[in-house]
């Protein structure tokens, strides 16, 4: 039989983590379809050895706070340098949410959330909008460049 706390707990509070290198137009979607359906949101600023982010972790996490509404009162914005599913035991999260844009994004995607449930996490993936599946974040530093 499964622990009730735990699964009441479960849904209560979720993680959003990425490197937002910068936050695109596509994160900012999925933080406020997900602001909906979870009580709690923490938007996770964190460290993949895989990229080498243009910006500090601490200049990102400046950044995203200012590109949040004041009004996303559910909604908090942290650095974090560990992993994230240890990020989510010691905060009392039950999901891990991941944007997917494409089917690349969910072969990957997969892989961390089976990874996760070994773990006791839950993913949650978040499909891109239509207009906002061309949107990465390579895409908008190139852009930029």
């Amino acid at each position: 039989m499964s622990d009730p706390t735990r699964n009441s707990r479960r849904g209560s509070h979720a993680v959003y983590p990425g490197t937002f290198d910068p936050f695109t137009a596509g994160h900012l979607d999925v933080v406020d379809r997900i602001r909906h359906l979870f009580p709690r949101v923490t938007v996770l600023i964190a460290v993949n050895g895989e990229k080498q982010p243009a910006t500090t972790q601490e200049q990102r996490l400046v950044a995203l706070r200012s590109q949040l509404p004041e009004g996303w009162s559910n909604v908090t914005v942290t650095a974090w340098e560990g992993l994230t599913a240890a990020f989510c035991h010691e905060h009392q999260s039950g999901v891990i949410v991941r944007g997917i844009r494409n089917h690349t994004d969910m072969r990957h995607e997969y892989r961390l959330a089976a990874m996760n449930e070994q773990l006791g996490i839950t993913t949650f993936l978040v499909p891109a909008r239509p207009g906002l599946a061309a949107v990465s974040s390579t895409a908008v530093r190139a852009l930029r460049a």
